[in-house]
């Protein structure tokens, strides 16, 4: 459930999250979008699949890491949502153009 507030958030457009829809403000990154639809578990570890969401919000502890537009280990707390994203929640660290990052 998404929790409006009384501030202006700007004009709303909508991200795809692991198949399914969800309504983002511009200016908000894809961490404010994850939480505000009520979305917390964002990976999992590559070595013991352990759960992972939104930790420091500043882009310093990588916990938040997603794919985005088909590009992986993208900080969801430092990506802004553009409209049409295409979000996608990870399982360790996933390869890109033949490199293991």
């Amino acid at each position: 459930m998404r929790i409006e507030s009384l501030a202006d958030r700007g004009t709303p457009f909508r991200i795809d999250v692991d198949g399914q829809p969800m309504l983002a403000c511009v200016g908000e990154t894809i961490a404010a979008v994850l939480l505000a639809n009520g979305k917390r578990l964002l990976r999992h570890t590559p070595k013991r699949s352990e759960p992972r969401g939104l930790f420091c919000g500043i882009g310093v502890c990588y916990d938040c890491l997603v794919t985005v537009n088909g590009v992986p280990n993208q900080r969801a707390c430092m990506t802004l949502a553009q409209p049409g994203a295409v979000v996608k929640t990870q399982r360790g660290l996933q390869e890109w153009a033949g490199e293991k990052r």
